[in-house]
């Protein structure tokens, strides 16, 4: 039992924020229907292409359905409002006016179902004096604190980070703002519009730019990276905490002068633990080492090592699913490990045929006739008609009746 079944999504949206909140919602159970434009979503030109599903799509939308209404052709708004009438929830992350342009504001889906919870993901919020900018990662990142007090912390230029944290966040705090409209939704039969900001997620989940609110300057007490035993080793806590450790536990004597100012006793420090870390004949040694002395550490990883770590070989942290090309692909599980429900790609081991990435417009007709009795003239009716698109792959699907 998946603890989101029965749970009907119209997933809107695109890129990241929105659809990994999706991806979350199908994972937990619930049906997911990604309803796409004629032009797909950008993500399909990312990453590595295989049966004309890219590596970055794949891993945001595997499990969801697929539809491709064209909201410019008379009718497609129609058919979204159709969809929406019977879903729990409807996901969006366009830019804020989009969806009331097409009448598909959550005001006007709501008089047709009043329980619809509706989740707009945008950079700045749904109102203010910044709701109409573009607003991608790179842009929250910088206007968050966190470019420039990463910079400040490592004395290093302002630059951007490789991982979209504000995306991410902004999914998460959705997906639980989604979970709690729908308990209310149960109670009430009422729904609500859920309003996140990419920013307002990122300040609200970054412990630096809390600790800014006193007026503090935010100190990390991340990782520090030692010369070790066949590679480098990192230890977490504070400099003057781990060196405390291995003194006493190991006997580490001061190499500092007496007199010696705090830039030179923590460079020779720094010397004497490297000397000391690099000292054993195996790696084991080394990290038993660690282990005697009570401090956390960590081994520095490629991706494709850290996928293939104990742990996440030990709890099915990916798994491989049919690449539609005859082969198969890894992608991520989803983390929640529940003690009486599934939440999952896939079983944890073997390979599932089920959970697919889909092509666009792939289950127009098979939604369609599922959500909302529609008959095949009529779906014959909305192709002809430019409402509904697929491209060469689903049509292939189709006229070989797999779809």
């Amino acid at each position: 039992m998946r603890p989101l079944a029965g749970i009907r999504v119209v997933d809107m949206s695109r890129v990241l924020a929105g659809p990994f909140a999706g991806r979350i919602l199908s994972d937990l159970g619930a049906d997911v229907v990604k309803v796409e434009p004629p032009e797909g979503d950008i993500s399909r030109l990312w990453g590595v292409n295989r049966a004309g599903l890219a590596g970055f799509y794949t891993q945001q939308n595997v499990g969801k359905r697929n539809v491709c209404i064209d909201l410019r052709a008379e009718g497609g708004p129609e058919t979204v409002r159709r969809l929406a009438a019977e879903a729990h929830v409807l996901i969006e992350n366009f830019r804020p006016g989009v969806m009331a342009r097409h009448g598909l504001s959550f005001a006007e889906l709501a008089e047709i179902n009043p329980a619809l919870v509706m989740l707009s993901i945008s950079g700045f919020g749904q109102e203010g004096p910044d709701s109409q900018r573009a607003a991608y990662a790179a842009v929250l990142h910088g206007e968050s604190g966190w470019m420039a007090r990463t910079a400040r912390i490592h004395q290093q230029p302002i630059q951007e980070p490789y991982l979209a944290v504000a995306d991410t966040n902004a999914s998460l705090h959705g997906s639980i703002g989604v979970l709690a409209a729908l308990r209310v939704a149960e109670q009430t039969g009422h729904g609500q519009h859920i309003d996140i900001a990419m920013l307002e997620s990122f300040l609200a989940t970054d412990e630096g730019s809390q600790a800014g609110l006193d007026g503090g300057n935010y100190t990390s007490q991340g990782g520090l990276v030692w010369e070790g035993v066949d590679g480098p080793i990192l230890t977490a806590g504070d400099f003057r905490w781990i060196w405390r450790q291995l003194s006493q536990t190991h006997g580490l004597a001061d190499p500092s002068p007496p007199d010696a100012d705090i830039p030179t006793k923590r460079a020779r420090r720094t010397d004497a633990i490297n000397a000391f870390l690099s000292s054993f004949a195996t790696r084991a040694e080394m990290l038993a080492a660690l282990d005697a002395a009570n401090l956390a550490w960590g081994d520095i990883r490629t991706t494709a090592e850290a996928h293939e770590s104990p742990t996440a070989v030990h709890r099915g942290s990916s798994v491989e699913i049919d690449a539609r090309d005859g082969g198969t692909r890894r992608v991520t599980q989803t983390p929640y490990r529940f003690a009486g429900s599934s939440a999952a790609t896939s079983a944890t081991s073997g390979i599932t045929t089920a959970a697919l990435a889909p092509h666009l417009g792939e289950h127009n007709g098979e939604v369609l006739a599922e959500w909302l009795g529609a008959g095949r003239a009529e779906i014959d009716a909305l192709r002809r008609a430019g409402v509904l698109i697929e491209d060469a792959f689903a049509a292939e699907e189709r006229s070989h009746g797999r779809r």
